[in-house]
């Protein structure tokens, strides 16, 4: 989307550790004019709001002065906060999981219709440079298998969501946008309520296997697409993509021993280093000022809530689901 020149009155509700990021970033990007920060917490709203140049408001103040806002408290809360922005005429982006349930968030992406207002999900992996490489590559081939990880060692504080829910959730909305087809089935399995696998079957025959843990002793972040004509790995972490072409397998003989040698082609595009969630929220308030549709739809919110539904309770189950 196009840059927009006009100044966007911004706002955080919520100041945990996205919610600083979001202040610390609003703050920083010259088309926003951070206006307020809310929280429950008045002494934490207050200290972030200090750390960048700002003022701690009330809600209703808070709705009062801005056009933007994010909303990054605990997901059982994403509703009714996002309906009262919304009804007060108030663009936002609310950090995924959107919803902590389905109807919840039909009900909000048709109330946004009404008052014409934009709702962007922050699936933040959509905007990691490597990601955002992967656009000018994926129309020219024909994705065969989807394979992503996401592992690292246990957490040093309380998350209440799943790991399904919390981590796997950035690789479903992925794979859903790489793969622009129904899916046919999905299975899932967990070994322990740390670590858990799913399979994602869709009706062009391509697959998906996604993993997610809380359980392994080093962080993993990687993403590999299979085609026909290439193979492509991308690292979150590190921001790269590396493309594998032309493949050629022969056996070779040395000094009478017969060895086997595999080279192939690797290419290597050009990344741009960028911290995402400044270029997510650059893209939202683009969104909010032109009108324009965001880059992730309220729509693609909810259809990864509803996978991650569909994955905790085959879990549960311990089977598979045709869809």
């Amino acid at each position: 989307m196009s840059r927009q020149q006009k100044t966007l009155d911004t706002g955080v509700i919520g100041t945990g550790s996205m919610g600083r990021h979001h202040a610390r970033v609003y703050n920083e990007l010259p088309e926003s004019n951070l206006t307020g920060i809310y929280d429950v917490d008045n002494e934490q709203a207050a200290q972030v709001a200090a750390e960048n140049g700002t003022e701690s408001l009330g809600l209703d103040e808070l709705l009062a002065r801005v056009d933007a806002v994010s909303i990054a408290v605990p997901t059982v809360h994403h509703y009714e906060i996002a309906k009262q922005c919304i009804d007060q005429g108030v663009h936002v982006l609310v950090e995924k999981p959107f919803v902590d349930e389905q109807q919840q968030g039909e009900e909000l992406i048709d109330l946004a219709e009404e008052n014409d207002v934009q709702i962007q999900v922050g699936h933040i992996e959509r905007f990691n440079p490597a990601v955002v490489a992967l656009k000018d590559i994926i129309p020219d081939i024909d994705i065969i298998s989807v394979k992503a990880e996401r592992l690292g060692p246990p957490l040093d504080r309380t998350v209440k969501d799943s790991v399904v829910k919390d981590l796997m959730i950035h690789d479903i909305d992925i794979l859903l946008w790489l793969i622009d087809e129904n899916v046919s089935s999905v299975s899932a399995l967990d070994s322990d309520e740390a670590y858990t696998t799913a399979n994602f079957e869709f009706e062009d025959g391509s697959i998906g296997s996604l993993t997610a843990s809380r359980v392994t002793q080093r962080k993993v972040r990687t993403l590999t697409i299979t085609a026909h004509s290439c193979q492509i790995e991308v690292d979150y972490i590190d921001q790269t993509v590396e493309i594998y072409r032309h493949s050629l397998p022969e056996y070779i003989e040395e000094n009478g021993d017969v060895r086997y040698r595999h080279e192939s082609i690797v290419e290597r595009p050009m990344v741009k280093n960028e911290e995402p969630l400044k270029s997510e929220l650059s893209s939202f308030i683009d969104s909010a000022g032109s009108g324009e549709a965001p880059e992730v739809l309220g729509r693609d919110g909810l259809r990864a809530v509803e996978y991650v539904d569909k994955i905790e309770a085959l879990v549960n189950q311990g089977g598979n689901s045709n869809e």
